[in-house]
């Protein structure tokens, strides 16, 4: 539903969203083009007292582009424990904090999540401010069904890991996407060819947003020999892999039934009880046990 366009709830909305309280807002920044930026998270950007960085060289580049003169901090990976707990503190000292990544939405596939549950955790308000993200600008172009989807991040850099998760999303019912980096590429779709089937419907997007961005489209073995022919992959990417057709594999079938079906054919095929049934429904269906088991409930 959209929102109402009173000239008072809009001014409601503007009131609430005013950095000038200590809270902790995420700011989303642009994946590649620099115009792929709110008028909100510039302001916000502006009127914080810090902005905490990924990488704050990377980010002092957007800061200048838009005449931003706030104070930059590091946040990441291998500071996140300590600046966390640094962080919260000033904010219940009355300071407000943007939490910003190298681009995109932090906490995606980005370091934040600490922070955030901190945050939550000694009751200082989190304020997500939208904007740009790959995995969603890649899912929505990509051709592939939208209307359910899930996304896993990056795949496992390792083989062994990475086939596995494969596996685990062989008859999946739903659009899966990843991150994977340029140098890994050829080997995970080789693995999504082996371990998913040639005809598997996949979707490489590209260096989305930027200048040289691009989708590949198509079946797995055919994206697969276009990257194979060129002299190196470069960019950032995101893998799309198609939901399971009943062709694609004999054991497809039970997707075609009720979690709560499937969950009795287990326990009376493999003589077993209702939750180890639903750890194996799940993997079937390439959904998470949780997931799996709220199908199970509503249909009760």
């Amino acid at each position: 539903m959209k929102h109402s366009g009173h000239p008072q709830a809009a001014a409601g909305r503007e009131n609430s969203s005013h950095a000038s309280g200590p809270a902790l807002y995420l700011v989303a920044t642009p994946i590649g083009n620099l115009e792929d930026i709110t008028l909100r998270a510039v302001r916000v950007l502006k009127e914080v007292d810090v902005i905490a960085c990924e990488d704050t060289r990377q980010t002092q580049k957007l800061l200048n582009h838009y005449g931003i003169t706030t104070r930059t901090i590091s946040y990441h990976e291998h500071n996140e424990m300590t600046r966390s707990a640094e962080l919260v503190k000033e904010m219940q000292e009355g300071s407000s904090v943007a939490l910003v990544t190298d681009a995109g939405m932090p906490g995606i596939s980005d370091p934040g999540f600490r922070l955030i549950s901190l945050a939550i955790r000694h009751r200082v308000p989190v304020v997500p401010i939208p904007g740009a993200s790959a995995f969603l600008a890649a899912l929505v172009a990509s051709g592939l069904p939208t209307d359910s989807f899930r996304f896993s991040g990056f795949l496992p850099a390792k083989r062994g890991g990475r086939r596995a998760a494969l596996e685990a999303i062989k008859t999946t019912p739903r659009t899966q996407v990843f991150y994977e980096a340029p140098h890994r590429i050829v080997e995970a779709l080789s693995d999504v060819v082996e371990v998913l089937g040639k005809d598997r419907h996949v979707v490489i997007a590209r260096e989305v947003t930027k200048l040289h961005e691009e989708f590949l489209r198509g079946r797995a073995d055919e994206v697969l020999d276009i990257l194979i022919s060129r002299d190196g992959v470069k960019g950032e990417i995101t893998l799309l892999i198609g939901k399971a057709e009943e062709a694609d594999s004999s054991v497809a079938a039970p997707a075609r039934v009720s979690v709560r079906q499937r969950v009795e054919q287990v326990r009376a095929e493999d003589k077993v009880d209702e939750k180890a049934a639903l750890k194996k429904v799940a993997k079937e269906r390439g959904i998470s046990k949780s997931e799996a088991y709220r199908e199970l409930q509503r249909s009760k």
